[in-house]
């Protein structure tokens, strides 16, 4: 099990820890509904430094990754960031990831902690182009600093503006005394925020003085149980749940990032995928009585005919309500469609509703 640079203060401050994708992770520190209300109203703070990070630079920087990833970089400015998926030969995804512009021949991707040696393998059996790969995901930490409140508290430790990074930009800037950190606007629960990207050796730090410039605005560490509630309130996709090796990125709703203006790996399949219509979709939905949807139950028709499967699913903080995502047959994609949950022995009835479950 391998630690992150702030493991120890996290069991310090008094964090239930689990093993997340071969780390030692904190879950919780006091309970997942008093997290997710602090990010979704105050400002929390998150240790993601399990998270993949590579740096792709040189020349055909840019070649390579429009080749292995299904969105179109090559639309991307310096400091500007954008999500898009590596797809694989079969239809699937191999993971999704975050492409950050830092110059015209300096990329840096940022990968899932459970698929850093996948991923790497499967960029690096594309790199034909000699496109030059660094690995760095063992020396850098990762900090989410979520909420409403992040931009003012977190003012105070930055020279430049936190009010203009939009969503999906970053600088390269000083941070918490430190120079050239990654401040980017890329959050993953939907009440804005920033990840701060910096060394190992700087994190802790960073971290102390994050919580002292957020103190009065009451700013907390939040566990990964409150991360995943809270962007599956905004209907994020979680890799390994929502989407998988044998999910495609148009079933899995994720047409948006996938542009046929350029070639990339199995673009041919998918866009005949795409023409003609994948046979299951994505859905989101809500209980529409008491019950808590999880992860591999049925989703079953009216006549308790299994039509497909939960693949994220929890009770909502914010809405007080079981909701979650799973795939369905096209033809019951709509918003409004009745469908039944199998949760032990009772079908709970559920609506299919339009993301996000919250509006902010």
């Amino acid at each position: 099990m391998k630690n992150t640079a702030l493991s120890a203060v996290h069991e310090a401050l008094g964090a239930k820890m689990v093993p997340f994708a071969g780390y030692n992770m904190p879950v919780s520190y006091e309970g997942v509904n008093i997290e997710h209300e602090t990010v979704r109203n105050g400002v929390g703070v998150f240790d993601v430094s399990h998270m993949g990070e590579f740096l792709i630079t040189g020349p055909n920087a840019l070649e390579l990754i429009q080749k292995v990833t299904s969105n179109d970089a090559a639309k991307l400015v310096d400091g500007q960031a954008q999500y898009s998926c590596l797809p694989n030969a079969d239809n699937g995804i191999v993971d999704d990831l975050i492409v950050y512009r830092l110059n015209e021949e300096k990329w840096l991707l940022v990968v899932n902690a459970s698929n850093i040696e996948k991923d790497w393998n499967w960029i690096s059996s594309h790199n034909t182009m000699g496109a030059e790969m660094r690995d760095l995901s063992e020396d850098y930490s990762l900090l989410a600093i979520q909420g409403p409140k992040a931009a003012e508290a977190m003012q105070s430790l930055t020279s430049v503006d936190l009010e203009n990074i939009k969503f999906y930009t970053f600088e390269v800037a000083d941070f918490a005394g430190i120079e050239h950190v990654i401040i980017s606007a890329t959050g993953y629960t939907g009440s804005g925020g920033f990840e701060i990207y910096c060394k190992n050796s700087e994190v802790a730090q960073i971290w102390e003085k994050v919580f002292e410039a957020g103190a009065d605005w009451g700013i907390k560490p939040i566990g990964l149980a409150a991360r995943d509630t809270l962007r599956l309130e905004m209907g994020y996709c979680l890799y390994g749940n929502d989407i998988t090796d044998t999910t495609s990125p148009i079933e899995a709703g994720l047409g948006w990032i996938t542009k046929f203006t350029k070639d990339f790996v199995n673009s041919e399949n998918l866009k005949k995928e795409k023409e003609r219509g994948p046979e299951r979709r994505l859905v989101a939905f809500e209980l529409n009585d008491r019950g808590i949807p999880r992860q591999g139950y049925d989703i079953v028709d009216g006549q308790g005919k299994t039509i497909g499967a939960v693949t994220s699913g929890t009770m909502s903080p914010s809405l007080g309500k079981g909701i979650g995502l799973g795939y369905v047959p096209t033809i019951m994609k709509d918003v409004g469609t009745q469908i039944n949950i199998q949760i032990r022995k009772n079908a709970v009835p559920a609506t299919i509703v339009k993301l996000p479950f919250y509006k902010g």
